[in-house]
């Protein structure tokens, strides 16, 4: 485990605080990590997320993405 001194203003100390007491954590360690885990499931590209790569293996199972042959048959499909 690596461990990091970080330099915290009021308002951020303040923030980490409610974090920790809204999800219960017993240090702000824990908040700290919980609000890097949410980072990574929001912002990083869903291709890092192993999340994304199984739904993309459910959507194929399922037969999502459907092919079509003309931009007529689109069209149709998509008004009817």
């Amino acid at each position: 485990m690596t461990q990091a001194i970080i330099n915290l203003d009021l308002m951020e100390d303040r923030i980490l605080n409610i974090v920790k007491a809204k999800e219960g954590f017993s240090n702000k360690s824990k908040a700290i990590s919980f609000i890097i885990g949410k980072y990574a499931e929001s912002f990083l590209e869903p291709e890092l997320n192993p999340k994304y790569i199984q739904k993309l293996k459910e959507c194929r199972e399922e037969g999502y993405g459907k092919k079509y042959s003309s931009t007529d048959k689109l069209r149709k499909d998509l008004l009817d």
